[in-house]
């Protein structure tokens, strides 16, 4: 069977995704889907049904930890929910999230705390910003660490940019166009954009030469993410416009506590074949 990208949907390799593999399907002009993960379970079930990257997000912060956003997410926080993702997969590309404060000071921070993650079984790391973090893309990639950048809503700046609202609107396009290019200067391997019109997401898709995921930026991206827990219905609430529910894991974890709770109550469980002679 082929390595090539195409075949890790269902089929089995003997070996991981690279950037290398994301790039030739841009160059075929074929789509593929990016999911958050946290922990083993979640990790080895994505692996199993060939999702081909995993990004071990900031959004552990939201989902995982109880924060109410990304912002007080930290390095230790990250560290072992990488280490749990790349040591239960076999085949999906790895990327680690760098969380906010663990690069912005300087392009050495960015490597030595890059360097933890890659000590952790991680392939590639993602970071946040344009222009302003050049200088850490370019010695994260002479260095040998392979970067996903990200534009457009940064939720680590969401303090900055005045909540969770549409960038890129207008002349800001233009800048936006501008950072995407300059991170692709600098070595970037592949660019997240999160919540920018579609029409721009895909006028930056035909600029670039890298790959372009998105996350509420429209169809024109060479590739989609989203956070596990929207997607299969677990988080509550509707969620944002651009998100499709998948499942109700909600409902039907909540139905499974439920009769598991009312059996105890009941004393149907544990039954006679639950126990041990």
């Amino acid at each position: 069977m082929s390595d090539e990208l195409s075949t890790l949907y269902g089929g089995v390799t003997s070996r991981r995704v690279t950037t290398l593999d994301l790039q030739k399907a841009k160059d075929r002009g074929e789509k593929w889907a990016m999911l958050t993960s946290y922990d083993s379970l979640t990790a080895q079930l994505f692996d199993e049904v060939g999702i081909p990257v995993l990004l071990v997000g900031d959004s552990a912060g939201n989902n995982v930890l109880g924060f109410e956003n990304t912002v007080p997410v930290t390095m230790e926080d990250l560290l072992p929910l990488v280490r749990a993702v790349a040591l239960s997969t076999k085949r999906p590309l790895v990327i680690a999230d760098m969380p906010f404060g663990s690069y912005q000071e300087t392009p050495a921070q960015a490597l030595h705390n890059a360097v933890r993650f890659m000590r952790m079984g991680a392939q590639a790391i993602k970071l946040e910003g344009g222009r302003r973090v050049l200088h850490q893309v370019e010695l994260l990639v002479e260095s040998g660490v392979p970067v996903m950048g990200h534009l457009g809503l940064t939720p680590q700046s969401v303090n900055t940019l005045g909540g969770y609202r549409v960038q890129g609107r207008g002349a800001a396009g233009d800048q936006l166009l501008d950072d995407a290019l300059a991170l692709q200067e600098a070595g970037a391997f592949a660019l997240a954009l999160e919540v920018v019109p579609a029409d721009l997401a895909e006028r930056v898709t035909k600029e670039l030469t890298i790959p372009t995921i998105g996350i509420g930026a429209g169809a024109g991206t060479d590739a989609q993410v989203l956070v596990w827990t929207d997607m299969a219905g677990l988080t509550p609430g509707p969620g944002p416009k651009f998100l499709k529910k998948y499942a109700d894991l909600r409902t039907v974890l909540g139905d499974a506590a439920r009769a598991y709770a009312d059996e105890v109550r009941e004393g149907s469980y544990p039954a006679t074949e639950h126990g041990y002679s």
